[in-house]
């Protein structure tokens, strides 16, 4: 998974928060006219065609200035001169290495993990089921992402290999794209919204030829958010949220234009940080976060802490906010792979649905009475 500054990053991003390198409307000038196949995913494109599919990365890193292109080649299937430009990735594929948590879920939901045979620090993997496949060295490890071992990778000779980038600089991938591998970038992890995340379920579908399946599997999930949606509109109350815990002096919480603000307004919270801009974190003094959420009735994901006492160790000046004195302090890091892996970054990208109730099921439990809480559990 990624270093320990970047995890700490993809939480905040998470709750609250070769190929061949081309400019987007190029791209799009030379690709036949097709219709996209995804419809709330903003970094990510597919067209289908005879015998291929176009797959587009508009969004691989925060900010990024230039898109990726594929070619997802079906067996004698054709490719036009006009995209010939592009990297042909032959489909479906047989074997793969994925670089992010976030991409096992998708695997296990197409039922295809087994297809799955490197990943890098393979103890950050929670699943039960990749994990079996992990103990019986079905699966190697590949290094860290930010060196992964071109040695092993070309032994291994997947099919392709998915990573992400943070930015336009990656030594390591450009090294095994001119070792002849194949390499995908997945932006899933720069989406801002709960379906959004979700719908990149069809980016592995597309790479195992089982776009329907994929399709089927995100339409379960969608109405399975849009109906919890509407349930939580019947909510009577607004209960305030405070999000975050210090780290190194400072304390992050979500900006309002975050994936993780719009969960907790889909779920009729008043968040105190609602009405800022942004996608990614906002950094505070713990004085101005005090001021403004000393008597919040709710602290939902305060960092991975496991236990209240775990957190008055680490600051004593929580126990100033009401939350924390009322027990109402709700966090992720309970729940963990039997290697502590943390389930929630690695399934809560592609089951909006089950954080969304697990919202409700917190702030207005009369909502979901039968709910039993997933992600997020009451720290005591």
């Amino acid at each position: 998974m990624k270093s320990f500054l970047l995890k700490f990053i993809t939480f905040l991003a998470l709750f609250f928060l070769g190929s061949c390198k081309q400019n987007n409307d190029l791209a799009v000038k030379k690709i036949p006219t097709s219709k996209n196949s995804i419809h709330h995913a903003k970094g990510l494109e597919i067209y289908k065609y005879k015998g291929y599919s176009v797959v587009k990365i508009t969004n691989p890193w925060p900010e990024a200035k230039e898109s990726f292109t594929y070619i997802l080649q079906e067996k004698n299937g054709i490719i036009p001169d006009s995209l010939k430009q592009f990297t042909p990735i032959q489909v479906p594929i047989k074997s793969i290495v994925v670089t992010s948590t976030t991409h096992i879920p998708s695997l296990e939901m197409l039922g295809v993990e087994n297809t799955l045979i490197g990943f890098p620090n393979t103890n950050y993997i929670s699943s039960e089921k990749t994990r079996k496949l992990i103990d019986s060295k079905k699966v190697r490890e590949v290094g860290r992402n930010e060196s992964l071992n071109t040695e092993v990778l070309i032994d291994m000779k997947p099919d392709v290999i998915i990573s992400f980038g943070l930015n336009n600089s990656n030594p390591t991938l450009d090294n095994l794209k001119k070792s002849g591998l194949k390499v995908m970038l997945n932006g899933d992890w720069t989406e801002q919204t709960p379906l959004g995340k979700a719908e990149w379920i069809k980016f592995f579908g597309a790479l195992y030829g089982l776009e329907t399946k994929a399709n089927t599997v995100f339409l379960e999930i969608e109405n399975e958010y849009k109906n919890t949606l509407a349930l939580a509109k019947k909510a009577t109350t607004k209960p305030t949220v405070l999000c975050g815990a210090m780290f190194q002096n400072q304390w992050y919480v979500p900006q309002g234009e975050s994936w993780a603000s719009l969960f907790l307004i889909d779920a009729q919270a008043n968040y105190l940080w609602k009405t800022t801009k942004g996608t990614g974190s906002l950094s505070l003094p713990f004085e101005k976060v005090l001021e403004k959420a000393q008597d919040a009735e709710f602290w939902i994901a305060p960092g991975d802490f496991s236990s209240m006492k775990e957190m008055s160790d680490s600051n004593p000046h929580y126990g100033e906010f009401a939350s924390f004195q009322n027990k109402k302090v709700y966090s992720y890091g309970v729940n963990k792979g039997t290697k502590g892996g943390i389930i929630y970054f690695e399934l809560s990208p592609t089951r909006p649905d089950l954080v969304l109730k697990d919202f409700i099921k917190i702030l207005h439990p009369e909502l979901l009475p039968n709910h039993k809480l997933f992600f997020f559990q009451k720290l005591q």
